[in-house]
């Protein structure tokens, strides 16, 4: 295949149509010159029409992003998995690699998965669901990942807040207001991994949501391993769970019904659902702030960076902080 050298591109702006269609002929596939965005906002998703069969999708990473051993990493799970005969949607080999490059963009192609979101409001697709991690992490519990990241309080939290404050997203008014919550809040989110204990560290899909999973008949199928690292099984289950308290724990322990099927829990876990929660929603505030310069995110996402936003975002951290106090869920 072509792989054509050129300095790393910075940023999407380069990744015009053409290239896009040249980097999949190059793989050895002739395109129709048809071809559809998807929603995808880290990295750049398309669908891609073939002259002959059923389009592929190609997937560009976002440049600097990952290194080429942690993309590897991440095609290596999936295929793990994929080798079990769990339903992810693995990157295809083409000439004994699943990671291309042209003109200095990195991408991968895979398979055309169709489906829904899934809706989990039956028992039964939440068993499903439960059975179906509790599948992935019984592979991923077998050996660790080297070159992917750790889900920690360093990185989710301290790095999140404090690069918001030193970037100036923040507004000014209330600055020391954010500073303080989020500093009290992260010693409640230590203090809850403290109650856990030394919890065991897995290889995790890592950003196992809804909208990452695509149901059929058949069942579920996750597409996207892309925010795939280490860390405790939880944060592959509490995404999963929406409602009130009553609703939240009759929900999860019907996905833990499914899940203990294929792989043990440690139940110390439960400490950490609002403390993950936690992490996500300071994390998630920051990803927006780290890729604002990207044209993209201020189209979709044009209320962030308002003095509105911010005073929600308080709020939504005060509630974690009375969540925080409140006993965790128990099933």
């Amino acid at each position: 295949m072509n792989n054509q050298a050129a300095a790393i591109p910075v940023d999407y702006a380069a990744l015009s149509p053409d290239t896009l269609l040249d980097a999949v002929d190059a793989c050895g596939y002739r395109t129709s010159g048809q071809f559809l965005a998807l929603n995808s906002y880290e990295n750049r998703v398309y669908q891609v029409g073939l002259d002959e069969g059923l389009p592929l999708i190609a997937k560009f990473y976002r440049p600097g992003r990952w290194s080429d051993e942690s993309i590897l990493e991440e095609h290596a799970f999936a295929l793990e998995l994929a080798a079990q005969e769990i339903p992810v949607v693995a990157p295809l080999v083409i000439d004994d690699t699943s990671l291309h490059s042209h003109r200095g963009y990195r991408f991968a192609l895979y398979p055309r998965q169709g489906g829904r979101w899934p809706e989990l409001n039956q028992r039964e697709d939440r068993l499903w669901m439960g059975r179906f991690i509790g599948r992935i992490h019984a592979v991923g519990s077998t050996r660790p990942f080297r070159h992917r990241p750790v889900l920690d309080i360093d990185s989710f939290g301290t790095g999140s807040y404090q690069f918001l404050l030193e970037q100036g997203f923040i507004p000014a008014h209330i600055e020391l207001a954010y500073r303080t919550l989020v500093e009290d809040l992260l010693q409640q989110v230590a203090g809850r991994f403290d109650s856990a204990g030394n919890v065991r560290q897995i290889r995790l899909h890592g950003d196992c949501h809804p909208g990452n999973v695509l149901w059929t008949e058949k069942g579920p199928h996750f597409v996207d391993l892309d925010d795939c690292r280490t860390g405790p099984a939880m944060q592959d289950l509490w995404m999963l769970i929406s409602g009130s308290r009553d609703e939240m724990q009759a929900q999860l322990a019907d996905i833990i019904e499914g899940y203990v099927q294929f792989h043990d829990l440690d139940y110390r876990e439960l400490q950490l659902i609002e403390a993950l929660r936690t992490l996500r929603i300071i994390h998630y505030a920051a990803w927006l702030a780290r890729r604002w310069e990207d044209p993209a995110f201020p189209l979709a996402f044009p209320w962030f960076d308002s003095p509105r936003y911010w005073e929600e975002h308080i709020l939504a951290l005060r509630e974690q902080a009375g969540l925080l106090d409140e006993a965790p869920l128990s099933v």
